[in-house]
């Protein structure tokens, strides 16, 4: 492993930022830290960095220790949110100033400085300054700086918080390409879950301190490991099952209902997910194992699906989210009463 982070503790007076952390990140593996504000993210991102020092615990890269080293001494390049360019420097002197702090010789700085902006794309800009560059502009030349000297870790800091909708994709993609291209081991920090499902070789989820659950993008929204893993990635239907004598789940609010397996013995109780996008409304729901009914008290319209909230009888609310095609109408109209189901396998037992 190129990262390793073992039982780091962070404490800010009485508040414990990191509760005893264990991570690894593989060489050339992009990992993504994801939790909302305030679950410590960011202080785990500075003890790697060196701007933190833990209480407890140890940070290795490779097999060399550098729990208390410097920054300077830790060969991590790092980009920021608000990109922490020089104002007064040119693109290229912002990209050259690692290589300067280095003590390279001018040559051998030219050459790194024109490589790293090619890969960004930015051959041409180096004599401009930031203020002449767009957000996109600004975020790519604050990348090219954290690449030029060749770290063994690249950190990004919530990097495209700043950037509007489309052109946040857009550098996604671009640091996705070339974090391959690279193969650079990166740790990179958000809150946003679609960036992270997105970027990521493994995601790592972030709670007061603690990590959750790591795990594929794929492994961490379809079989989440606890409750808060289960309602923060993505949307979720989150219901309360208990286990019956004959196999079957009661759920308060929806009735008996089948599962691919039990919940655990006669009378054991578990938390039970099913995504919006497994339920199914209408005629699809027709010969379903689990079938209900409910009336549509809401419609989101999201471009390539709608969103439906569903009120049961019972009171239950259930969240569709349905696929939308132009030559295909919507199964019903808000206020309707419409046939919902949902397959045996389409729900998953939330471990805790």
């Amino acid at each position: 492993m190129d990262l390793t982070v073992r039982g780091v503790v962070r404490r800010f007076g009485a508040v414990t930022a990191l509760a005893g952390v264990d991570l690894t990140v593989a060489e050339g593996e992009l990992l993504t830290i994801l939790g909302p504000s305030g679950s410590g993210k960011t202080t785990l991102l500075k003890v790697v960095a060196g701007f933190e020092i833990p209480d407890e615990g140890t940070v290795h890269l490779g097999a060399e220790d550098v729990t208390l080293a410097p920054p300077r001494q830790r060969d991590v390049g790092m980009v920021f949110q608000n990109y922490a360019l020089f104002p007064h420097l040119t693109v290229a002197q912002n990209v050259a100033f690692p290589l300067e702090m280095r003590r390279l010789a001018k040559p051998e700085r030219d050459r790194r400085v024109a490589e790293a902006l090619a890969l960004v794309e930015l051959s041409g800009y180096e004599a401009r300054l930031p203020r002449q560059l767009s957000g996109g502009q600004q975020q790519r030349v604050a990348l090219a700086r954290a690449i030029v000297f060749n770290p063994r870790l690249l950190l990004l800091d919530e990097p495209f918080g700043a950037l509007d909708r489309k052109l946040r994709e857009s550098m996604q993609l671009e640091v996705r390409r070339l974090q391959r291209r690279l193969k650079l081991t990166t740790l990179f920090i958000t809150h946003d879950q679609e960036e992270a499902l997105i970027l990521s070789d493994r995601v790592a989820v972030m709670n007061a301190g603690l990590i959750e659950q790591v795990g594929t993008p794929g492994e961490v929204y379809a079989r989440p490991a606890t409750r808060f893993v289960a309602d923060f990635v993505g949307e979720s239907n989150l219901l309360e099952g208990r286990a019956a004598a004959d196999g079957m789940t009661e759920v308060a609010g929806l009735g008996r209902i089948a599962l691919d397996g039990p919940v655990g013995a006669n009378g054991a109780t578990a938390t039970l997910l099913l995504r919006p996008e497994a339920l199914r409304v209408g005629a699809a729901a027709a010969g379903l194992a689990n079938r209900a009914s409910g009336r549509i008290v809401e419609t989101v319209f999201l471009g390539l699906s709608v969103k439906l909230r569903l009120r049961l009888e019972s009171g239950l609310e259930l969240l569709a989210r349905l696929p939308l095609r132009p030559s295909e109408p919507l199964p019903a109209a808000e206020g309707q009463t419409v046939p919902l189901g949902f397959a045996p396998e389409d729900v998953h037992v939330v471990g805790g």
